[in-house]
């Protein structure tokens, strides 16, 4: 019995990283890149997911270099949900401030 949920906890997780590695076939395109010829400011950020999935850490740092700072506040969000933090107001700030300028010096470079 042990044995038989073993197989099927491994086939549903064989599955799972199908449907993950699958992903990169149905990302959606940037319409502002299509439209008006140039990158977005969000521009790279779900291939950086992907490689994040994949767990290619560097590349996804690479692609979007904001992607740790922005899931560091999603996490801090998410955690100061169900266990609420002193100075959570402060946190929260820095990390949308650090997350916006992240974004923004990554855009700026893309253009030098």
């Amino acid at each position: 019995m042990v044995i038989f949920g073993l197989l099927i906890y491994l086939q549903m997780r064989i599955k799972a990283l199908i449907i993950f590695l699958a992903l990169e076939n149905f990302m959606l395109p940037c319409f502002t890149k299509q439209l008006l010829g140039f990158d977005c400011p969000g521009c790279g950020l779900q291939r950086s997911l992907l490689f994040l999935v994949k767990g290619e850490f560097v590349s996804a740092f690479l692609m979007y270099p904001a992607i740790y700072s922005m899931l560091a506040l999603f996490t801090f969000l998410g955690f100061n949900k169900l266990y609420p933090v002193k100075h959570s107001n402060t946190i929260t700030i820095t990390l949308m401030v650090s997350t916006v300028g992240f974004i923004l010096i990554n855009y700026i470079l893309k253009f030098i």
